[in-house]
């Protein structure tokens, strides 16, 4: 039988990848029962043949099973194992993680929390609400995310916040995860020695990562995810990606995620982190 065409063999990867990370952060929960392929493809905006194609591909991971009628299950008893663990450092931590929209941020942050225990903060989940009645109040749309009145008025304070969250843990000596973009922040150094300062004076240890994605794999989550504010980048993709520099990395001592196609499982690369983490 004659191989698939490149595109199509990456996009039913892509979807198997990003259906192997909703599970292994928890969002897809052992024993749940998937929705029907043709559901599936609509959400996706593929063919029903890339989702048996990325079906099978989790199935012979074990990460799908098949039973009655047709019904795919979630196969990770491992999530029964993580639930209720938690971990304690003798200095509390936090990972602050970066990246560009679609990159996979917040799984990652989902998966090192099951790791650890540790609670996520993450800056649309705090903020979002608050963020848009802010925007319509100003005149703007709810979904603006590139004007001058979001970049000057509303950003900072949705930082300030997700900031002051992450500090309150600290001083209750506990550790967190916080996600954002941080590309300002992380592109700044008097910002970052002055967070790093504000940390060190707690005797707490701050670990910044960066999420590097292939623009393919960032260009299919936004469209999976489908939420407004990402309507304008999705629109206008090749203009948004030269508005963006991809070899972007923080200007202080990070680690870098890999979250692209061929990469290794972002499970398996929050484990690594974890253990730094713990080594110090």
């Amino acid at each position: 039988m004659a191989s698939d065409p490149p595109q199509r063999e990456a996009m039913y990867a892509r979807v198997a990848k990003d259906i192997r990370t909703d599970i292994e952060s928890g969002r897809l929960r052992h024993g749940q029962v998937l929705p029907s392929t043709r559901e599936l493809a609509r959400t996706w905006g593929v063919s029903v043949y890339t989702i048996s194609e990325a079906m099978r591909v989790l199935a012979e991971d074990g990460k799908i099973v098949t039973k009655a009628r047709s019904q795919r299950v979630v196969h990770a008893p491992e999530q029964e194992v993580v639930r209720g663990r938690r971990l304690r450092l003798s200095r509390p931590t936090v990972i602050l993680i970066g990246g560009y929209a679609g990159s996979g941020k917040s799984e990652l942050g989902r998966i090192i929390a099951r790791e650890t225990g540790w609670p996520v903060l993450d800056k649309d989940t705090i903020t979002r609400p608050v963020v848009e009645a802010a925007l319509e109040v100003l005149g703007s749309s709810p979904h603006d995310r590139e004007s001058e009145i979001y970049l000057s008025t509303v950003r900072p304070r949705e930082y300030e916040a997700l900031d002051a969250a992450a500090l309150e843990q600290v001083e209750r000596g506990n550790s967190a995860i916080a996600t954002a973009p941080y590309i300002r922040e992380l592109a700044a150094p008097a910002w970052l020695q002055r967070v790093q300062a504000t940390y060190n004076a707690l005797d707490a240890h701050l670990s910044i990562v960066w999420v590097y994605c292939d623009p393919e794999s960032m260009q299919t989550y936004l469209r999976r995810r489908g939420a407004a504010r990402d309507t304008a980048k999705l629109a206008a993709w090749d203009a948004y990606l030269e508005s963006i520099d991809l070899g972007f990395r923080p200007a202080a001592d990070h680690t870098v995620i890999d979250n692209s196609l061929n990469s290794p499982p972002l499970q398996q690369q929050a484990a690594e982190l974890v253990k730094r983490v713990k080594e110090g």
